[in-house]
């Protein structure tokens, strides 16, 4: 039988005359529906977060630190449950959704300890000046498919600190993890203060322009965010925009082929690919090339793809069957244009589930689509360079710029190419590391604004200057 779920408003779990189906894509099958929210369950939702804002704005920061780590006590001691569930909507093999689950345990405790302490601007005989942060309002948070659980944390945890309250909506496709784990903190959460509703895409224009929401935090794509930004600037909502990436990774010649080569292939796979910071672009170095393509290449095949349930699965379904056509449609592309596979290609659009095998292509030109564009899939285009200058240039020769990695013997080189790269992020010798105590945003058209550290808890807030006449 199907489980039903309802939605978290004003303190109470609530359901609705309309539902959705919420599909497992390992096979295809509905596991859950959900309340197809819309204007009026919106509207209820924004008024109980305005009224629960006069209090918690007031509420005493330590007391807010509390009820964040309460959250953060809610999904660890629930993880089993919550791991198995998120496999089953979103698609990630088991050990994977156990990382997602403990990691979004682990950065909402870790953000509770972030601050905001007033800043003195002067302080002379004839005044004194101090700024301090104020929280900005209601909050309006859109949470992709790809990391539903991690990132509704990454949105709730630096509303509830800043003193904000806030009305979330996951991704249709991956609404349930987030709708039990609403359950599991309604009753430790004030009401009013975290409202989870769900509904079509349709419900976030509706979020955007809503008159009583006062900031829009979204992860997603940036044709989407574009939108977003759009649709915000009618009464100038605050935005913080965390948006699509067509990352790459820079292998210098003095890099151990042996050591590298596992790495870089879960640079790009983990998640099936379905990571906006994963590897999309990987140039290495004509003296390696060689050597590395076939080891990547030779660990690929013994990688297993699968229900991600299933025991040994290592690389799950893409999640939605709007994404697996278009990453289909760009391996085929790449087949139209002679573009030469080393892993993969071939594929299976009758069968069940959305699955599409491992693919790594071999030095395919940078105007291909699947180079040019984000895959957002279990696809690694390789390509081959000349000179340090020459891969920095072709690695920044893109409109995004949300991360990179520069792999290297070589720290202080690996630095100094690192310094050279326009995006947010690069890592030397690691892939996928965020800090909750380091500010990550994008670049370019990677995004606008930060999430995580100090820099992503006062985006939640206003500066307020008092100055004192003496």
């Amino acid at each position: 039988m199907t489980t039903a779920y309802k939605v978290l408003i004003d303190g109470q779990m609530i359901d609705t005359p309309n539902m959705l189906d919420v599909v497992n894509p390992a096979n295809e099958e509905v596991i859950g529906r959900v309340p197809s929210c819309g204007e009026d369950e919106l509207n209820t939702a924004v008024a109980a977060a305005r009224r629960a804002f006069k209090t918690w704005s007031k509420t005493p920061i330590d007391d807010r630190r509390k009820v964040v780590q309460a959250i953060s006590g809610a999904i660890k001691d629930n993880a089993d449950e919550l791991f198995r569930l998120l496999t089953a909507e979103q698609g990630k093999p088991h050990a994977q959704a156990q990382q997602e689950i403990g990691g979004a345990a682990a950065m909402s405790a870790a953000q509770s300890t972030l601050t905001l302490e007033d800043e003195i601007n002067e302080d002379s005989d004839t005044r004194l000046s101090r700024t301090r942060r104020v929280p900005v309002g209601v909050v309006g948070g859109i949470v992709p498919w790809n990391f539903p659980v991690m990132m509704a944390v990454q949105k709730i945890a630096p509303a509830l600190i800043s003193g904000c309250t806030i009305v979330l909506k996951p991704s249709p496709f991956t609404p349930l993890t987030t709708l039990r784990l609403a359950e599991l903190i309604k009753d430790v959460v004030p009401a009013g203060v975290v409202n989870i509703i769900t509904g079509e895409d349709s419900l976030g224009p509706l979020i955007t322009s809503h008159p009583d929401i006062d900031k829009i935090t979204f992860t997603g794509s940036t044709e989407t965010g574009k939108k977003i930004m759009e649709g915000a600037s009618k009464d100038l909502k605050r935005i913080t925009l965390e948006l699509g990436g067509n990352d790459a990774s820079i292998v210098l010649p003095d890099a151990d082929v042996e050591k590298v080569a596992e790495q870089l292939f879960w640079s790009s796979f983990t998640n099936a690919g379905q990571v906006c910071i994963a590897a999309k672009r990987i140039y290495i170095h004509e003296d390696i090339y060689d050597d590395l393509s076939a080891a990547i290449a030779e660990y690929a095949r013994h990688v297993k793809v699968g229900d991600g349930a299933q025991q040994g699965t290592a690389v799950g379904p893409i999640q939605n069957k709007k994404q697996y056509e278009r990453v289909l449609e760009l391996i085929q592309d790449a087949k139209d244009n002679g573009h030469k596979f080393l892993v993969g290609g071939d594929t299976d659009p009758t069968g069940t589930g959305y699955y599409v095998p491992i693919t790594i292509l071999d030095n395919p030109p940078e105007d291909a689509r699947i180079v040019a564009e984000e895959q957002f899939g279990p696809v690694m285009p390789l390509m081959k360079f000349a000179t340090v200058d020459e891969a920095i240039s072709r690695a920044n020769a893109s409109e995004y710029g949300l991360a990179g990695a520069v792999w290297t013997a070589d720290t202080d080189k690996g630095v100094e190419v690192a310094e050279q790269m326009e995006t947010g992020t690069v890592w030397v010798n690691e892939f996928m590391h965020l800090s909750p105590f380091a500010p990550f945003g994008g670049h370019k058209q990677s995004g606008f604004g930060a999430e995580y550290g100090k820099e992503g808890l006062l985006e939640f807030t206003y500066p307020q200057v008092i100055t004192v006449k003496r």
